[in-house]
């Protein structure tokens, strides 16, 4: 039997079966941790240094809603891991590319941060003021059930501003769905409008985080998503015995 190939699907060859599958997509899931790992290295140096709190014009229109501040990341979580699995369940190949693509942002976002030193668009500088311990502080924020269950994610993650991370992945989660068939889209358009909702009455970034996380984004999807499928194009499946 000569060897089966996919113009319309060139990842597909690789995940016809259940392990090549489960291989791919463990090795994109682990290199969007590794791109999270390495992000928070720089932003938590980054909260370290302190910075001043410019003035927002929209943000000074925008009630603060406490409860939303304070749920914020279970809030941005519901709009993203829900999308998420679904893509997955949808398309394998979406879901791989989007998840290599949302570790670029991460990686993006944490050269960005540092290069901005933004303070707190709500509150004073705390972290800036009080010093923390930066590989102690590093391995509770990596750690999912710290970051989220103790909060260490709220604490020390007072100056991730530019760009939006909360915008950035569901804005990416959106431009996936776009390639999806049928209305799902319009759901995934909703979760992102959710999010930014989130975002603002929460008072979490300033209004050029949300900007510019939308123009990055659409960039990194326009340019990383056409260089992915050329490389993915460039695949071969692998001749099956007859």
């Amino acid at each position: 039997m000569p060897p089966r190939t996919d113009t319309q699907d060139p990842i597909a060859p690789w995940m016809r079966g259940w392990r090549g599958a489960l291989l791919i997509l463990a090795g994109a899931l682990v290199f969007r941790y590794v791109c999270h790992c390495l992000m928070l290295i720089p932003v938590l140096c980054n909260e370290l240094r302190p910075a001043p709190s410019p003035p927002d014009l929209l943000l000074a229109h925008v009630p603060f809603v406490p409860w939303v501040g304070r749920w914020n990341y279970l809030l941005w979580l519901a709009c993203y891991l829900p999308p998420a699995l679904y893509l997955l369940h949808r398309d394998r190949r979406l879901f791989v590319r989007f998840v290599i693509l949302d570790g670029a942002v991460s990686l993006i976002r944490g050269l960005c941060i540092p290069l901005t030193g933004l303070g707190p668009p709500r509150g004073p500088d705390v972290n800036g003021l009080h010093p923390f311990d930066l590989w102690q502080t590093w391995l509770s924020v990596v750690n999912p059930i710290t970051a989220i269950v103790g909060d260490s994610a709220g604490v020390y993650l007072r100056k991730d501003l530019f760009f939006s991370g909360h915008i950035a992945t569901t804005f990416l989660l959106y431009l996936f769905s776009r390639r999806l068939s049928g209305r799902a889209q319009w759901v995934f358009l909703g979760t992102q409008l959710f999010s930014l909702a989130v975002v603002l009455l929460s008072h979490l970034h300033y209004t050029i985080d949300i900007v510019g996380a939308y123009a990055i984004v659409f960039c990194i999807f326009t340019v990383g998503d056409a260089a992915l499928q050329r490389r993915f194009a460039r695949l071969r499946a692998t001749p099956r015995s007859p």
